[in-house]
């Protein structure tokens, strides 16, 4: 039958008054490192999962297990215990009976492994457990190049990002239903909402965002088994297709550990202007997978999903420094901030005796860098001047010009969007900018080592999804909790009541 639909004020009640009944007879305590729990989950409001997955429940039936308490039971899995598995954490919620009562369950009578992956299942909108069919050919072992520390895998087909961009360019891109779409809409209603409200992903009329890859390993080999009884007959090698466990998983190159992995590419958005680094849309892509691709349909299904704000600028790395991508955000309407790929060191020519620098700096006869001088909105060029110019003084020793305060020069966006970006690389606005990119790497740094994201030993994209988005909650819970902790007496409300 359909659950039954629990307040968040109810669930609070019941805390305290399991609280009162178990923890005030001196028998068990509560210590300080159990209010930081209590309080995030306190906090978090999330009984909309009930009436968010009501749909997925029949008419008929026994009684189900409130959502709302499964997913706390989950988030809090991941908060405190992240390395083991689902079994292991029902032994946990049968031992420790604050688990048991945070989450929403009596001490002694907590779900089973099967409600758990029960609840699971209806937080994905999709059929099959992974995304590709199991079924597919193996390929044939071909020897690896082993890459310097931070030196990146070149995308396997060169140019595919112009052809991805300049097709989406000319066609467009109807939203296409994807299997964590529930997942998403749930996230942005009822966790990316509230941190908006609380301001923590900054103004909602200009959101900067960042955009990287990070390796995402799930096993140290593919598995696979055979789909026919080839071998029994005698036959030691066939053609037919081989039955993968991990079907959406191939073999990447992880730049920091400098060895080849099997699993994803987690190519992850966050929020630039949040001093808590907080995550905004995950996406799983196969490991072999460049950056700069998986950029592509990132930011393509994040701008065609996130409703809670205008994104005007995008930061990010030099792995992503494609003139495809900067067409791209400048249609959408985004200002690209991205670090040069050093490609080449040679100045360009231009009209004149002034260069250009592989920087996208006009360089003057003498050889030296000019200086931006402005932005002209109405025409869309960046000023230039002089580099020894000064308002009405000059102190080049062979000028150039006979203005007063020296040669000037105008470069044009629609130019080279790349070279000739609405920013300046060489201003201080564009350092002051681009220096908030990092975000994105303790974003993930914060989900892979303080939440052990890759300790899940699952074998679906759909339980690395679910896994990646309940640990983006507990990020934003984390910084809700940091906001209001110091205004919300929480031990006081709770430890007098227990006391």
């Amino acid at each position: 039958m359909k659950p039954i639909f629990v307040a968040h004020e109810s669930y609070q009640d019941f805390v305290l008054t399991q609280l009162k009944k178990h923890y005030s007879n001196g028998i068990l305590t509560l210590v300080i490192n159990d209010w930081p729990i209590i309080t995030k989950l306190w906090i978090s409001d999330l009984s909309y999962i009930t009436i968010f997955l009501s749909d997925t429940y029949s008419i008929k039936g026994p009684l189900p297990r409130d959502p709302a308490s499964m997913l706390r039971s989950y988030l809090l899995f991941l908060s405190t215990n992240p390395t083991i598995g689902i079994t292991k954490w029902i032994d946990q919620l049968h031992r420790v009976p604050l688990y048991a009562i945070l989450s929403g369950f009596e001490p002694g009578d907590v779900p089973g492994v099967g409600t758990f992956y029960d609840f699971f299942n209806r937080l994905w909108d999709f059929g099959p457990d992974n995304i590709k069919p199991k079924a597919k050919r193996k390929r044939k072992k071909s020897k690896k190049k082993k890459l310097k520390k931070g030196e990146k895998l070149a995308p396997k087909n060169p140019g595919i990002v112009g052809r991805f961009i300049n097709r989406f360019l000319h066609r467009g891109a109807k939203k296409k239903d994807l299997p964590a779409d529930r997942l998403f809409e749930f996230f942005q209603s009822q966790i990316l909402d509230v941190s908006a409200n609380l301001g923590l992903l900054g103004n909602r009329s200009s959101i900067s965002v960042a955009g990287d890859g990070t390796p995402l390993v799930t096993a140290s080999f593919p598995r696979s088994k055979p789909s026919c009884d080839c071998y029994a007959q005698g036959i030691a090698m066939c053609d037919h297709p081989r039955l993968f466990s991990q079907p959406d998983c191939d073999s990447g190159w992880d730049s920091s550990r400098e060895k080849y992995y099997n699993g994803y590419s987690l190519y992850m958005i966050s929020a630039c202007d949040s001093k808590y680094d907080l995550p905004l849309y995950p996406r799983l892509q196969p490991a072999s997978r460049h950056d700069s691709v998986s950029f592509v349909t990132g930011s393509i299904e994040f701008a065609q999903r996130f409703t809670l704000g205008t994104i005007n600028r995008f930061l990010l790395d030099a792995a992503h420094d494609a003139e495809a991508i900067y067409e791209l955000l400048d249609h959408q309407g985004i200002e690209p901030f991205i670090d040069l790929n050093p490609r080449t060191k040679e100045n360009f020519s231009s009209e004149g005796d002034i260069k250009i620098s592989a920087k996208g700096i006009p360089i003057c006869p003498i050889g030296k860098e000019m200086k931006p001088n402005g932005y002209d909105k109405s025409q869309n060029r960046q000023k230039w001047r002089c580099p020894y110019g000064a308002k009405a003084k000059i102190s080049c020793k062979k000028p150039c010009s006979n203005a007063k305060y020296g040669r000037t020069f105008h470069t044009f966006s629609k130019d080279n969007l790349r070279l000739f970006p609405k920013t300046p690389r060489s201003s201080e606005k564009w350092k002051l900018v681009y220096k908030r990119r990092t975000s994105i790497e303790r974003s993930n740094k914060r989900e892979k080592v303080d939440y052990h994201l890759e300790a899940g030993r699952h074998r679906s994209t759909k339980m690395w999804y679910i896994r990646v988005y309940c640990i983006m909650m507990n990020q934003h819970i984390d910084a809700w909790y940091s906001v209001k902790k110091d205004s919300l007496n929480l031990s006081e409300i709770i430890f007098n009541q227990v006391a």
